[in-house]
C-alpha cells in the first residue's frame, strides 16, 4: 500500500513496484484516515508511508498500522532524514526509513526487508544516529545540580550559590565537581559550553 499525499510521488512509486516483479500495490491512499480505511480493505504486507500527510503524519500512521498487524512490515518515506525523524520512526516500529532522494531501488529493496523482516529496522545512518542519542541521554542532572548550574550560568562562584541555595560552600563545590564530571567539563566555560549545547541551560548563559 502507497500513502503519499502527491499523487505523482504515489505514481512512481507504483512503476519502481510494477517493475520490480516480485511484488503489487494493493491500494493507495493521501492522508491518515485513508490509509488505515484501506489497509483495512486489502490488508497489505507491506505499507509505504510518507511522514507529511494533511491529517497527521506518518510515524503516528506507522504505529497504528503496526498495531493493528504486527506481522505487517512499513517503510518510511520521507523528505526530512535527520536522525530525529529516524529514531522516532524506528520508535514507532517502521521497518524501514529511506530518504525521497534515495534510488527507487532502494525504495524496492526497502519493501522488500519490510516484507520478509518487518522487525529489522534498516536506514542509513542509523548508527550515527543511535549514537548520538546515547551521547544525549548520557547527561543527567539531579535538581539540585541543575539548580547549582543555573546559577553558574548567572555567573555565581562558589560563595555565591552557596549563599543562594542555603547550604554550605563544601556542598557546593561538590555540586561543581559533579556537574563538570558529567558534562565532561574541566573548567565552568567548558561546562557552560557543553550544557548549552545540550540544552541544559540557555544560549545567552555567556553573556
Amino acid at each position: 500500500m502507497l500513502v503519499d499525499d502527491h499523487a505523482l510521488i504515489r505514481e512512481g512509486l507504483r512503476r519502481a513496484v510494477d517493475r520490480a516483479g516480485d511484488m503489487t500495490v494493493v491500494g493507495e491512499a493521501q492522508s491518515v484516515r485513508e490509509a488505515m480505511a484501506v489497509a483495512e480493505h486489502v490488508k497489505p504486507d507491506v505499507a509505504v508511508v510518507d511522514i507529511r500527510l494533511p491529517d497527521g503524519n506518518g510515524v503516528d500512521l506507522c504505529r497504528d498500522l503496526r498495531d493493528r498487524d504486527p506481522a505487517r512490515g512499513v517503510v518510511v518515506l520521507t523528505m526530512y532524514g535527520d536522525s530525529e525523524h529516524l529514531l522516532r520512526s524506528k520508535d514507532a516500529g517502521a521497518s524501514a526509513f529511506v530518504s525521497k532522494d534515495a534510488p527507487a531501488a532502494d525504495v524496492v529493496t526497502a519493501i522488500r526487508q519490510a516484507a520478509a523482516r518487518p522487525d529489522d529496522f534498516m536506514a542509513d545512518g542509523l548508527a550515527e544516529a543511535l549514537a548520538q542519542q546515547s551521547k544525549g541521554q548520557g547527561t543527567t542532572l539531579t535538581k539540585r545540580e541543575q539548580e547549582v548550574l543555573g546559577l553558574l550560568a548567572d555567573g555565581l562562584g562558589v560563595a555565591g550559590i552557596s549563599k543562594r541555595l542555603y547550604i554550605s560552600e563544601s556542598t557546593t563545590k561538590t555540586h561543581v565537581a559533579k556537574i563538570y564530571a558529567k558534562l565532561g567539563a574541566s573548567n565552568r566555560a567548558q561546562a557552560l559550553m557543553t550544557a548549552i549545547r545540550k540544552g541544559l541551560v540557555s544560549g545567552q548563559a555567556e553573556d
